[in-house]
């Protein structure tokens, strides 16, 4: 079983379902790390209070999974994750958006593995990074 944090947006909750689907339709068995939908820390907790979870979520994967869309580029947060990620030594997966035409500098330039779009591609990168 793998140890994965989904890195997302929870305005962009549709793209966090797609990638757990694709994980499914791939046939990786995870435990999710993510910060969770209904985890107060999001909406009324501090910013203090969401770094420390995020963290702590971070710190016991085996990689990190970030979609690497536009709005990516302009996250605190995913440059937070990026950070937390180097320090403990996690490789990063980068997922490019279907058919996107602008991508994430910022997440592509940090990132161990870029790939498509597609559960084989992803899962293959799980399979040798985590």
């Amino acid at each position: 079983m793998y140890r994965l944090f989904i890195s997302h947006s929870w305005k962009y909750s549709d793209a966090y379902d797609k990638v757990s689907s694709m994980l499914t339709k791939g046939g990786i068995s995870y435990y999710n790390h993510s910060v969770p939908k209904d985890d107060p820390i999001h909406t009324n907790g501090t910013d203090k209070q969401l770094y420390e979870a995020i963290e702590a979520k971070i710190k016991g994967c085996s990689c990190l999974i970030i979609l690497a869309g536009v709005y990516s580029t302009y996250s605190k947060w995913i440059n937070i994750e990026i950070e937390l990620a180097k320090k403990y030594f996690k490789p990063i997966i980068a997922i490019e958006p279907w058919d996107s035409e602008r991508t994430s500098s910022v997440v592509k330039n940090n990132a161990t593995r870029v790939v498509g779009w597609n559960s084989s591609s992803l899962c293959k990168a799980i399979k040798e990074l985590a």
